[in-house]
């Protein structure tokens, strides 16, 4: 073999050999990271995703449980059977101590829900309770199996006081008196003079509601305490739906004087019969629900077809907490975020439900 022939089987690749192999490994490589960057965004998003199920469920619960608690009433004395039957457990609007909405407005975003919890602290006052009255003494209840000051009642709980004609009213102990048989509260008014005889009993009262500048889900006791319950909700909506046939309670009895449903002389004079709307039930507008008549009084105040409710539909929505993994679209995010690719993307979640509060629907 001669010199210029092993020169020739020694040379390698040319320059335009080697552009074209690299274009094609940089063409392979391109499309291997584009198959795997969307497989990183689903990664990324996974744990948001299972993040945004486990706080829908907590929202979910936690209104599912207390709206099918909402008006259980009392199981001892004279007055027992659903609180439906005495006022309306269920409001739209806010009911606190402090920073109330007015009793005449109706809102889709809040809710205050009352009933009575299971427990022996179920009784009646001895001597009539005017408006100013701090202290009320009691009856010692019969019933009583704990041994407990004053069976059961203890500073702090949140209790109730309610009659036959549509009056109540919740205030907080501060002090109990077990040789006296004497509950003191705090120092807000009553908003009503109720006789000796009406019902005084331990109660749970909250009002659930969404704060805006926090996108929170909120409960608050109706005095001082508010809590979050879960993060991130961007909307929160109730609806309401009724017994079209008009309420007959609270009735004050002849003689007990007018309220919102019977007059002087107890005469019913009442709500309309409404049309079935939603299966055999009518559906409750906002504004017929702010328009009287109006039962009880003062900061309790409350539009009689609110004695109409037997159903509750909640619709809750939840975003992503990073906003990385919102979009801009707005039928899919509520608040947009700065996420470009689709895979990477968490839509908010809306869940709607409806409740059909099992103490709301005994009178039916």
């Amino acid at each position: 073999m001669s010199p210029g022939q092993r020169l020739s089987s020694e040379r390698g690749f040319s320059l335009l050999e080697l552009l074209v192999s690299t274009a094609i490994m940089m063409v392979v490589t391109g499309a291997i990271f584009a198959m795997v960057n969307p497989s990183q965004g689903t990664a990324k998003a996974q744990p948001e995703v299972s993040d945004i199920q486990q706080r829908m469920r907590v929202g979910s619960d936690t209104l599912f449980k207390e709206l099918m608690m909402a008006g259980a009433g009392p199981y001892f004395g004279a007055r027992t059977g659903s609180l439906l039957n005495f006022f309306a457990p269920v409001m739209p609007r806010r009911l606190s101590f402090e920073a109330a909405d007015d009793t005449r407005t109706a809102f889709s975003d809040r809710i205050t829900l009352s009933y009575i919890p299971n427990s022996y602290s179920q009784t009646t006052i001895e001597q009539a309770m005017p408006p100013n009255s701090v202290e009320m003494k009691v009856t010692y209840p019969p019933n009583c199996q704990v041994p407990k000051t004053l069976c059961g009642f203890e500073i702090g709980m949140t209790v109730i006081i309610f009659d036959n004609t549509g009056h109540w009213d919740t205030f907080t102990l501060t002090q109990v008196q077990d040789d006296a048989a004497h509950l003191q509260h705090r120092g807000q008014q009553l908003n009503y003079t109720y006789v000796a005889g009406s019902t005084v009993t331990v109660a749970v009262s909250y009002t659930y509601f969404r704060d805006a500048t926090t996108n929170q889900l909120m409960r608050y006791d109706g005095y001082q305490t508010t809590v979050p319950i879960v993060d991130n909700v961007v909307d929160l909506k109730f609806e309401y739906f009724g017994d079209p046939a008009p309420p007959t309670k609270p009735d004050p009895g002849i003689g007990g004087g007018a309220n919102c449903l019977y007059d002087a002389m107890h005469n019913l004079v009442g709500l309309p019969t409404l049309t079935a709307d939603e299966g055999s039930l009518a559906i409750l507008p906002l504004d017929q629900l702010k328009d009287g008549p109006w039962c009880g009084g003062g900061d309790n105040e409350f539009d009689a077809d609110l004695l109409r409710v037997r159903k509750i539909r909640v619709t809750l929505r939840m975003q992503a907490a990073d906003a990385a993994m919102r979009g801009t679209n707005p039928l899919l995010f509520l608040n947009p975020g700065r996420a470009k690719q689709s895979m990477a993307m968490i839509p908010d979640y809306v869940v709607r439900f409806d409740i059909t509060p099992r103490n709301m629907n005994l009178v039916r």
